[in-house]
């Protein structure tokens, strides 16, 4: 039985890239969360086609990242963008995008001072329902994979009581 929830977030959405995009991916699976969202055509990621565990996933008509990220931008209700140090590339892309689109985005450094509670009240006092993960891809921040999915649980779920109820 997944734990209970702490957000409202009732999907979390991803374009699948190596990194904090399958971290946001994985995470939603293990909490019973659904999730999927718009990816290359191909289901393209640095490293091939992200895996078949991700079924909710829609390949775009295009093999480049961008028409993805603006998708996932425009379908959800709020973006948070996890990185190390500035957003860089895509995740800079996604930032732009969810500015232009008058989205409700959120940057946070992984190697500053993070708070899940913080990222939660964001979430809430936007009234998130679709989440868009995004940020550093695996090959450019070695690890990053592990830091987000540790910061989504903490975001996205409470952990078990000790009674187990």
């Amino acid at each position: 039985m997944a734990p209970d929830r702490l957000t409202p977030v009732e999907r979390v959405v991803s374009g699948a890239q190596t990194g904090v995009d399958q971290a946001a991916l994985d995470v939603a699976i293990e909490l019973g969360i659904p999730c999927g969202g718009w990816v290359p055509f191909g289901r393209r990621t640095e490293i091939g086609p992200a895996p078949d565990r991700y079924a909710g996933l829609v390949e775009t008509d295009s093999a480049e990242y961008e028409v993805r990220t603006r998708r996932n931008v425009r379908d959800s209700d709020g973006t948070l963008v996890l990185v190390r140090s500035e957003p860089a590339g895509g995740s800079a892309l996604t930032v732009d995008e969810a500015g232009a689109a008058g989205r409700p985005h959120l940057v946070v450094d992984l190697d500053g001072e993070v708070e899940a509670d913080g990222i939660r009240s964001w979430i809430e006092g936007e009234g998130i329902r679709v989440l868009n993960v995004a940020g550093d891809r695996e090959s450019t921040s070695p690890g990053i994979h592990d830091l987000a999915a540790r910061l989504l649980r903490a975001v996205l779920a409470r952990p078990p009581r000790p009674d187990g109820g």
